[in-house]
C-alpha cells in the first residue's frame, strides 16, 4: 500500500545539499524509569523555546509502506503525548517526516536533506536493513546522531560507527537465540530456513543456524529467495524430506502467494512452521489461505491481539496508537497493524527524550553530549514510555535486549505461548563504538 502524499510534510529552507557522498550509503512521570552508567554527569536543562527537530525517514512507499503507515501513526502519537507534557527540555517536537522509498539511495539522499536543508537534531526511524546500511555511513559523515528502529543485526554488530543506534527494538541474533530453544525443544530438531535473499535474510541465515545447534537441533538445508520473485512452488522440492521444522521470514506483497502454494505443496502432511511476523505483518489472520498455518508458531516482539494477562501501559500504548484489541485500527478492521515492530517507534522517542534530558540538550553543538548520554543508559523499565517490556541496554555496541514473545495462530488469532527472558538473548558484544572518536 502507498501513500500519495508529499514526501516532506515541512519546507523551512531552499535545498542545498552535498554535490557527492560517499559509498552508496517528563510526561508521564514514574510510569518508566531508565537507567544511566554510574558517573555520567546531567547537564543543565536548556533554556531555548525554538524546537526539538526530529527527522523521520519514513517508508511511505516502496515494499516497507505498511510499516511506514504504522510506523508513522505510531510515532504521531508518542509526540503528541510528548509534547502535551512539555516537550524535551520545555521545548516542543518538530516532526519532520521525508519519504524514502523504502530504497537504499533514496535513504541516503533523504539524510542529506534532513541535515542541509531541515537542518534535524536528530533522524529516527528506519525499518529496512538495506536502507539502514546504506544510511549508517552516510549518518557519520554528517555527525548526524541516528535512531533506528529495525531488526537488523548491523548495529549491533559494530559494523555502522558511534552516530547509529537501535535502543528501542532487539535485533535479529538475539531474537533467533531467544526462539531458537523453544524450536528445538516443541517442534522438531531438523530445520530447514527460507529467507529473502538480501540483508535482513542473512542475518537470520548466519544466526539461525548456531543458535539451533546450541539447542540441540541441526538446520539441514537454507533456501534463499529473491525478493521479486512472484512464485514459490520451485523452491520447495529443495526442502529435505526428513525436515521437522520449516523456519521462514518471507517477506513483501508476494507472502500470501508463498503461504498458500507452500500450502497446495504439502496438504495437511507438511512439516511443523515457525515464522516471524514479519511475513504477516499488517495482513488480517483471516484471509483465505492462511488456514494452512494454523496450528503454526510466530514471533512476535508485541503482540498483535490484546493478551488476556496484558497490563496498563500495554492498554495505554494500544489506546493512545489507536488499535483495538485485535490489533486493527479503531473503527477498521481491516486496517490491520504493525504491532510486531512499530512499538518501536514509540519507546525510541522516549530514549531521545531522557538522552536529550540527561545531556541538557540545547542544539547541535551538544550533539557529543547526546551521543555520551545515550550510551551512559544501561535500563529501561516496563512502563508507559517502554509498553513492550522491560530491557537492558549496552552502550558499547548501541543495542537493547528485551523479551521475545512465541504465538500460536489457531482460530484466526494469535495467542502467546511462551515469552522469553531478556537473558535468552543476551551475547557478548562483537565491538565498542564508545572508543571511536566523535
Amino acid at each position: 500500500m502507498t501513500d500519495k502524499r508529499k514526501s516532506s510534510l515541512i519546507l523551512t529552507t531552499p535545498l542545498t545539499r552535498r554535490t557527492a557522498l560517499k559509498g552508496l550509503a517528563g510526561g508521564l512521570g514514574a510510569a518508566a524509569a531508565l537507567g544511566t552508567a554510574p558517573g555520567f554527569v546531567r547537564y543543565a536543562q536548556a533554556a531555548s523555546s525554538e524546537p526539538i527537530k526530529i527527522g523521520f525517514e519514513c517508508h511511505r512507499t516502496g515494499i516497507g509502506a505498511a510499516y511506514g503507515r504504522w510506523y508513522e501513526r505510531t510515532t504521531n502519537a508518542a509526540v503528541k503525548l510528548i509534547n502535551d507534557a512539555g516537550g524535551i527540555n520545555g521545548r516542543p517536537i518538530q516532526l519532520i517526516i521525508e519519504d524514502d522509498g523504502t530504497d537504499a539511495k533514496r535513504g541516503t539522499e533523504v539524510m542529506e536533506k534532513f541535515a542541509s536543508e531541515h537542518k534535524v537534531d536528530v533522524v529516527f526511524g528506519t525499518l529496512f536493513s538495506n536502507v539502514v546500511i546504506a544510511n549508517g555511513p552516510t549518518a557519520g559523515e554528517l555527525k548526524m546522531p541516528y535512531y533506528v528502529v529495525s531488526e537488523g543485526h548491523q548495529v549491533a554488530s559494530g559494523k555502522m560507527n558511534r552516530y547509529v543506534f537501535q535502543p528501542g527494538i532487539t535485533d535479529v541474533k538475539s531474537q533467533v537465540m531467544s526462539v531458537a530453544p523453544f524450536i528445538v525443544g516443541n517442534l522438531g530438531k531438523k530445520v530447514t530456513q527460507i529467507f529473502p535473499d538480501y540483508a535482513f535474510g542473512y542475518d537470520h541465515r548466519d544466526n539461525l543456524p548456531p543458535a539451533i545447534e546450541k539447542a540441540g537441533g541441526k538446520v539441514m538445508a537454507q533456501i534463499a529467495i529473491p525478493p521479486t520473485e512472484k512464485s514459490f512452488t520451485r523452491y520447495f522440492p529443495q526442502i529435505p524430506a526428513d525436515t521437522d521444522v520449516i523456519y521462514h521470514v518471507m517477506v513483501g506483497p508476494a507472502v500470501l502467494t508463498f503461504v498458500k502454494e507452500m500450502g497446495e505443496f504439502y496438504g495437511s502432511k507438511g512439516p511443523q512452521l515457525f515464522s516471524f511476523i514479519d511475513s504477516l505483518e499488517a495482513v488480517d489472520m483471516a484471509t483465505p489461505g492462511l488456514e494452512f498455518l494454523n496450528g503454526s508458531h510466530f514471533w512476535e516482539g508485541s503482540p498483535r491481539y490484546l493478551q488476556a494477562n496484558a497490563g496498563e501501559a500495554q492498554k495505554f500504548y494500544r489506546d493512545h496508537v489507536g488499535i483495538d484489541d485485535n490489533g486493527a485500527a479503531k473503527g477498521d478492521p481491516k486496517d490491520v497493524s504493525t504491532a510486531g515492530h512499530m512499538f518501536g517507534c514509540w519507546e525510541t522517542l522516549y530514549v531521545i527524550k531522557k538522552a536529550m534530558e540527561d545531556a541538557g540538550y540545547q542544539g547541535p553543538d551538544d550533539k557529543k553530549k547526546l551521543i555520551e548520554a545515550t550510551e551512559a543508559m544501561t535500563a529501561f523499565a516496563e512502563g508507559k514510555e517502554h509498553p513492550q517490556g522491560d530491557k537492558t541496554f549496552n552502550g558499547k555496541i548501541h543495542q537493547c535486549f528485551g523479551h521475545q514473545n512465541i504465538s500460536k495462530f489457531e482460530d484466526k488469532k494469535l495467542t502467546v505461548v511462551h515469552r522469553t527472558s531478556i537473558e535468552d538473548g543476551m551475547y557478548e558484544p562483537e565491538g565498542d563504538y564508545t572508543t571511536e572518536k566523535l
